[in-house]
């Protein structure tokens, strides 16, 4: 598809005279002083390898004997995608990796220390463990702990190996056993590039058509035309979907929070943030207005723990209550609970979404948020928040449902709902939008409502362990996987209820860590107007004739594409985009929640 634009990404035995004394001279001038290679032999440890970087494993040939080296590719300090020349009389855009680039010079890297036979360069990726041990020093703080953790962890064990195919074996063997990798672990031949995610930074080339327009913003006039929020969320829940609404409305509550005279408290819990925060700066914000703010972060998200480490020294110089979650258990849940003085008694004003609060991945994720006046939700969001605190206190939940104190039992109880209803010959049916489905309790009960009957619709970005379609045992279970320009991300989960249709939205995918070892929340949807938004993008997502992936038995994650040559295209994501714009739907495949007249 590039070439057929004129873009070219070539390796290194493609360059003519031209382009490679181009690569020479930027390789002298631009990537030898970032190069750092080190010999290895077996007096002396490996180097530490770093699970972000990809690293040259080298193979050193001279008269006398066989040297082994390994280098890392400073993908760090230097783009991973250099431009270079095109051909002589040749037009395009010409692109090479700078693994490749690397490689055009590797002579020279050695030239003079050995007398050089030949030197070839192989790709490699390690991954190590990344489970922190916490141990349970009582004298220790929960942060010195940490920050011992994470230095463990840069020396932690490798537990995947990937390595260029065309490696030789033994340069391959030599450093599995110096990784001590056994039989039994996970060492992959793959391609001759890894991390792929660089190409996230690949340079936009070509004509400007190539390039995906920006999706303008969609307001909410009911939102906008209050000068306070807070009037906005008394009058009607407020339901946004990032990034086709802005994320801009959550900082405004928060800032709106911090400076409104009747404002009495903050509570919001964060699990990873942008670096440089508005959210966190509007906390900050409000202790110095005189408001009581307490916030829950969570240093172990994968990752992110050192980022969250220095986000907690900063919101604590500030003023903030911060408090690090409860022993043995992630805050994932999206919460933010305010209190105001209004009329003589405190109202709660809630936050509950699907997403962090981060302005960044606001803007490439797709999520919910609801902003909701419902004084017995917020009643029941603030006593999460003292759950956090007391984990002894177990609140009693009436509408959210919150892991890891009932997530699984309400979830299994409304699919045996659907199965009741099935039974009995009732309209029944699921549709449950997830990043993951893992959890094998879940899956069986799915399994056990498929043969009931029950109509399941799946759409699961990530990992579903799941087997749709197999008969006797999934038949009436579809599954689809939507990938396009913005990461999929939220969950929703709608119990079609004999025709009175249930919907929730959920921090939690359905996987046993969120079920059981993490504050989780899930938050029903009562507006009538937003449970018929919720299910009209579903219907428009189960519709994607463009971007949607089959997940079946075969595996194959085969593209869903139209079924007749002149079908109406529908890429979901473009397509809520006009419909939350201009309210109109496509034509979409509708669902039977009828069960089989013999279920």
């Amino acid at each position: 598809e590039l070439r057929k634009r004129g873009i070219y990404l070539i390796s290194e035995r493609q360059l003519d005279d031209h382009q490679r004394e181009f690569a020479r001279n930027f390789f002298f001038e631009n990537i030898q002083p970032e190069l750092v290679p080190v010999i290895l032999d077996d007096n002396h440890p490996l180097p530490e390898l770093n699970d972000a970087s990809i690293y040259l494993a080298i193979k050193i040939v001279s008269a006398d004997q066989v040297r082994y080296a390994m280098l890392e590719v400073p993908t760090d300090r230097i783009s991973r995608f250099v431009s270079i020349p095109s051909r002589k009389g040749k037009r395009g855009k010409v692109m090479i990796a700078l693994e490749n680039m690397i490689r055009v010079c590797l002579h020279d890297v050695f030239r003079g220390i050995f007398q050089l036979d030949s030197v070839e360069a192989y790709t490699v990726k390690l991954t190590r463990d990344a489970e922190l041990e916490l141990g349970e020093e009582v004298t220790e703080s929960f942060f010195e702990r940490m920050e011992r953790s994470l230095k463990r962890r840069r020396k932690a064990d490798p537990v995947r190996f990937v390595y260029d195919s065309e490696m030789p074996a033994d340069l391959r063997d030599y450093l599995a056993r110096r990784l001590g990798l056994g039989r039994l672990d996970s060492v992959l031949p793959g391609g001759r590039y890894h991390n792929s995610k660089d190409f996230m930074g690949f340079p936009n080339l070509g004509p400007a058509y190539l390039e995906l327009k920006p999706l303008p913003k969609i307001p909410l006039p009911a939102v906008d035309r209050f000068d306070n929020i807070f009037d906005a969320i008394a009058q009607r829940d407020v339901l946004l979907y990032y990034p086709y609404n802005s994320f801009t409305y959550v900082i405004n509550f928060l800032r709106t929070a911090a400076i409104d005279p009747a404002v009495r408290s903050i509570s919001l819990s964060l699990y990873r943030v942008a670096s440089n925060s508005h959210v966190v700066d509007a906390l900050i914000n409000a202790v110095a207005n005189h408001k009581d703010v307490l916030v829950v972060v969570e240093l172990q998200a994968r990752f992110d723990e050192e980022a969250n480490m220095a986000l907690s020294h900063r919101l604590q110089e500030g003023g903030v209550n911060v408090i690090f979650g409860v022993p043995g258990l992630k805050v994932h849940g999206k919460l933010i609970s305010v209190t105001r003085q209004e009329n003589n008694s405190l109202r709660y004003y809630t936050h509950i979404g699907t997403g962090n609060f981060n302005e960044k991945t606001a803007e490439v994720y797709t999520d919910f948020s609801l902003l909701t006046f419902n004084q017995e939700i917020g009643e029941e969001a603030f006593k999460t928040f003292e759950f956090i605190r007391y984990t002894y206190r177990r609140p009693n939940y009436k509408h959210l449902i919150v892991s890891p104190i009932n997530s699984r039992e309400r979830l299994l109880a409304m699919i045996d709902h659907e199965i009741d209803n099935a039974h009995k010959g009732r309209s029944c049916g699921l549709t449950f939008k997830c990043n993951n489905l893992v959890d094998q309790a879940m899956i069986d009960k799915l399994y056990e409502a498929s043969q009931a009957g029950v109509p399941v619709r799946l759409i699961v970005r990530g990992m579903c362990s799941l087997v749709p379609g197999v008969k006797g045992v999934s038949d009436n279970i579809e599954a689809i996987s939507i990938v396009d320009r913005y990461l999929e991300h939220p969950r929703i989960f709608m119990f079609y209820n004999a025709g009175d249709p249930q919907y929730y939205l959920s921090s939690a995918d359905l996987m046993t860590r969120n079920i059981d070892y993490r504050v989780e929340v899930m938050c029903p949807i009562y507006d009538e107007g937003h449970k018929k938004t919720l299910q009209d993008i579903l219907d428009i997502q189960w519709s994607d004739n463009v971007k949607a992936r089959v997940l079946d038995a075969t595996q194959a994650n085969r593209l869903r594409l139209p079924r007749k040559k002149n079908a109406k295209r529908i890429r979901s994501q473009e397509a809520i985009h006009r419909y939350l714009s201009k309210g109109r739907l496509p034509r979409l495949r509708k669902l039977n929640y009828k069960p089989p007249s013999d279920g």
